[in-house]
């Protein structure tokens, strides 16, 4: 799908310094900024490599000083932020920013026309900028590359060690860093200047309490003379030999329908490695989470015809089975996965359901049965983290002290803000529908005694109702064992599953309070605004944030499980749609192409967190599709 900023909001740099562009290379790496072209996160940057995709990404061009020159005369087409300053001010002749398949600025400057466009090779680590004289008069273009290696999470500081060495070739410039980083330039004349530019603010880094300052290194000076028609090209590659771009030629339209503009969003979370497929759980900052992996993948995937992705996705993530647990987070090769979850194992036999589901295939559900009878034996003994079958009321408890384990998991040092030790409901809900998938694919798959499950998910399920529901307040309790009966909007997952254990009329009067207390235009929100400690704004430094994080803050990834379960549970399907169709302007307000990880609880709800994150397109996407009747 196709974006397209006009001259009125590039020039306003209020609106055009807050919108973001995100490219991806398939891999886990990515470009990243703002329409105006300033880098206001650590994590902007013309290349983003993931240098062991999907992870160990670093900040390798983190973009291009830019100007022309009309005889005597001289202007920047570039912007960036200083302390208290913008400089140069590019952004004053920016007069149209697109997005799709490529990012592409159009400045008008000196009475020249002047596009830039910035595509990623896929399955590479390989920026390409072309420059394009769209007008009638010749000009010289003068780039110098910004270019560094640190973490993307960090901050980079000149130093005398950085780089190693700088070698020029024709038409090539090599900076010597942990890797070579290589400058294709074949058509400029190239002087070498070697100089650092100094304390880059990131803004929005500052607000979120963060070291906001970051220096970069040019190398060289590129000049090129472009007549009316010609393009200069400059490549930034961890290759030697870089592939070729691919310019998009025909560009989508925009579209105002909802379920094309999410299935254009969903491919930037799918990632292939070579070694895995897998979906990213956001960007810029997340990786590969089996929580979000698990809850993305029928929207991510199997609405969007990638039966194939979604069944190697769920072999890989059952080959890390372990003790009955699949990870929370997948890291780096030769690093152990992290496994404190309760929740993402019971997603996974869900994942696989929806998959079996869409379309039969007996060697899968013959391949994953066996999975899903080692993940219920040991939730029946006991694993770790203190999961556990109850065996009074064969419900899942879980938690240990300074544990977060469900999906409200914010941790401030030995702080969890959301511990929901004891009996989570969704929890509950996703165990027991586990155990009914688990009987499901039992019972069609040969030899197989399907009898355990169905008599575990029928102990369970006499529980549920008697444990969860609570007549006074007119809604489910949050957890049980301890009782805690904050409103929240966990029992709404609950009665969204495919084989959801609550009762239709207590559902039917719950959803009527959550409608009232939790639900906006945008999501749900994580806590009643009566409730003790709710919190209006997600903002202020990280802790303030992360305190923040379930405790009021909108998401709008919820809105799948409200409008699944407003169906399910006697709604009109029109509601349902009302619910969802506000997305449309999600896709457009902070990440371009993406739905944002989090909202304030209060209006006017401002975005925040990730502007692109996975379940909030996917289940938006799912439920459209699935409830709704798409468009």
């Amino acid at each position: 799908m196709k974006y397209v900023v006009p001259e009125i909001d590039c020039q306003n740099i209020a609106r055009s310094s807050k919108l973001e562009w995100l490219l991806t290379n398939g891999r886990g790496g990515f470009a990243m900024g703002t329409v105006a072209g300033l880098n206001s996160r650590r994590y902007h940057g013309h290349l983003i490599a993931a240098v062991q995709p999907p992870t160990d990404r670093v900040l390798v061009l983190g973009g291009i000083e830019a100007e022309i020159k009309v005889g005597i005369h001289t202007e920047q087409i570039s912007s960036n932020q200083y302390s208290g300053t913008i400089h140069p001010s590019g952004y004053k002749h920016l007069v149209q920013f697109e997005a799709d398949e490529s990012a592409r600025w159009t400045f008008s400057a000196l009475g020249a026309t002047i596009q830039k466009e910035l595509v990623l090779v896929q399955g590479e680590e390989t920026a390409w900028v072309r420059y394009r004289n769209l007008s009638t008069v010749s000009f010289d273009l003068i780039l110098k590359p910004l270019v560094a290696w640190r973490d993307h999470h960090g901050n980079f500081n000149s130093t005398s060690a950085f780089p190693k060495d700088v070698e020029f070739s024709a038409g090539r410039t090599t900076i010597a860093a942990e890797r070579p980083v290589f400058l294709v330039h074949e058509s400029a004349t190239c002087t070498p200047v070697q100089g650092w530019y100094y304390r880059f603010e990131h803004t929005i880094e500052a607000e979120r309490g963060l070291d906001p300052r970051d220096d970069l290194y040019c190398p060289c000076e590129l000049r090129y003379r472009l007549a009316p028609g010609e393009e200069a090209l400059l490549a930034c590659s961890l290759s030697e030999n870089p592939t070729p771009p691919t310019w998009p030629q025909d560009h989508p339209a925009v579209t105002t329908e909802l379920s094309p503009a999410l299935k254009s969003a969903a491919q930037k979370f799918l990632v292939d490695t070579g070694r895995r497929k897998t979906i990213l759980a956001g960007y810029p900052w997340f990786t590969d989470w089996g929580r979000d992996t698990m809850i993305s993948l029928p929207g991510i995937c199997l609405l969007t015809g990638r039966h194939d992705w979604a069944q190697s996705i769920l072999h890989s993530y059952a080959d890390l089975l372990k003790n009955g647990l699949i990870p929370n987070r997948v890291v780096k090769e030769g690093e152990t996965p992290d496994y404190n979850t309760v929740d993402a194992t019971l997603w996974f036999a869900n994942a696989i359901y929806k998959t079996l589901a869409a379309k039969w295939d007996q060697q899968f559900a013959e391949s994953m049965l066996p999975k899903l009878h080692q993940i219920f034996w040991h939730h029946q003994k006991g694993t770790e983290f203190g999961i556990c079958v109850d065996p009074e009321d064969g419900l899942l408890s879980q938690g240990e002290e300074g544990a977060n384990l469900t999906w409200m998991d914010a941790k401030i040092g030995d702080w969890v803000v959301t511990p929901r030790y004891g009996k989570p409901i969704e929890v509950n809900a996703l165990w027991i529908n586990l155990l009914r998938v688990t009987e499901w694919i039992a019972g069609r798959v040969e030899e197989v005694d399907a009898l355990p499950y169905r008599a575990a998910a029928e102990k369970a399920e006499a529980s549920f109702e008697a444990k969860f529901w609570h007549e006074g307040r007119g809604h489910y309790l949050d957890t049980a064992d301890p009782n805690d009966a904050s409103l929240r909007p966990n029992q709404v997952i609950a009665m969204a599953l495919p084989f959801t254990p609550c009762d239709t009329v207590h559902a039917a009067r719950a959803l009527a309070v959550v409608q009232r207390e939790l639900l906006t235009p945008i999501g749900l929100r994580t806590l009643g605004r009566n409730e003790p400690g709710y919190r209006p704004r997600f903002e202020g430094d990280m802790g303030s944030r992360d305190s923040a994080y379930h405790q009021g803050t909108v998401w709008p990834w919820l809105l799948g499980s409200f409008a699944t379960a407003l169906v399910r549970h006697g709604a009109d399907v029109r509601e349902a749609r009302k619910s969802l169709r506000s997305a449309i302007s999600m896709l457009w307000e902070y990440g371009l192409g993406g739905v944002a990880e989090v909202y304030d609880g209060d209006p006017p709800h401002r975005p925040g967190g990730c502007p692109w994150q996975a379940w909030s397109v996917a289940e938006i996407l799912r439920a459209w599709e699935e409830d709704c009747g798409g468009d």
